[in-house]
């Protein structure tokens, strides 16, 4: 068992710790994926021959680092693979490790629902359960030809090796900086339009700094409210071109918030997350002749300075807004 996939039992409003925990990983392993907004998956093979501890073992030792520095707990599977790691998850619990051995993966996946499968999703379940293939020890037991006749043949193919125990997934470094997300909370319900528009205002600043200190752009913008009975609201907006543009981020953010038609919603927290993110310098922009966008720019170049200079809070949130 050599990759973990670990879940940090976050509360909602805590989202954006999770690069922070994520650090705590590569304490151990510089092949580290994230899995937003909770999770991430480890690959050990050089952890476990380096401190001389296999990965449940180190599992131990990460939750209790994790509660020790961040007062959070986790659950972590274990297991071969990466697919077999977000199996086990689904069983683990807050305080326990569930691994898969090596040479029990086939017993341990028989009589679990397909869907328990990364990647299977409801209509896919939903089609094998109607011809009684309801488990994955039915599915690797079924006639290749059928499962290819049921869901096509790639997929045929790669579910039947899957529900078999074959993993052949990996663990894709450099995963945390896929995406980078804040949040605003409130310290009451908050129905005022105007007050959430200004947290969405100070989010989209703080990203654009964070994404231009890292010369990265983001491709996506993603929006979620949090309400006060806990249930929340996702929105992602694919965004005209890259950019790490205050002004672009909060034009997207107001829009998607725009079309949620809130009203009189009681909002306890906004988030921002800017995902898909790539190098600037191999990002295309669109020539633009607009003086108060290229105002804009000169503003942000300035605050970035100061902020390099003076620190993080030399700019007030909300002083770029024109």
């Amino acid at each position: 068992m050599t990759i973990l996939c670990v879940r940090f039992q976050l509360p909602p409003a805590r989202e954006a710790a999770l690069p922070g925990l994520l650090g705590l990983l590569e304490d151990f392993t510089p092949v580290v994926q994230a899995l937003p907004p909770d999770a991430a998956l480890a690959d050990l093979r050089g952890a476990e021959r380096y401190f001389g501890r296999d990965a449940v073992e180190l599992a131990s030792v990460i939750r209790v680092r994790a509660l020790a520095h961040h007062g959070v707990d986790c659950a972590i599977g274990a297991g071969p693979g990466p697919m077999l790691a977000r199996v086990a998850l689904g069983e683990a619990r807050p305080g326990v490790t569930c691994a898969v051995p090596e040479d029990a993966v086939t017993e341990f996946l028989a009589d679990k629902p397909v869907a328990a499968l990364p990647g299977v999703g409801a209509a896919t379940a939903r089609t094998l359960c109607e011809y009684g293939l309801d488990t994955l020890g039915l599915v690797a037991a079924a006639p290749l030809s059928t499962l290819q006749r049921l869901i096509g043949a790639k997929a045929g193919r790669e579910l039947r090796e899957k529900a078999s125990g074959i993993d052949r997934g990996r663990v894709v470094p450099d995963g945390v900086s896929r995406s980078l997300a804040t949040e605003r909370p409130f310290t009451r319900d908050e129905l005022d339009p105007d007050r959430h528009r200004r947290a969405l205002l100070s989010a989209a600043e703080e990203l654009g700094a964070r994404l231009r200190a890292l010369d990265k752009v983001c491709r996506t913008l993603t929006l979620t409210v949090r309400y006060a009975d806990r249930s929340s609201t996702t929105r992602s907006r694919t965004l005209k071109e890259p950019t790490a543009h205050s002004a672009a981020l909060t034009r997207a953010a107001y829009g998607m918030y725009e079309v949620l038609g809130l009203q009189r919603a009681r909002v306890r927290a906004l988030a921002l997350r800017a995902e898909g993110l790539d190098p600037a310098e191999q990002a295309s922009y669109q020539l633009t002749f607009d003086p108060l966008d290229e105002k804009a720019r000169r503003i942000e170049e300035v605050a970035d300075r100061a902020r390099a200079k003076f620190g993080p809070h030399a700019v007030m949130p909300g002083s770029l807004a024109a």
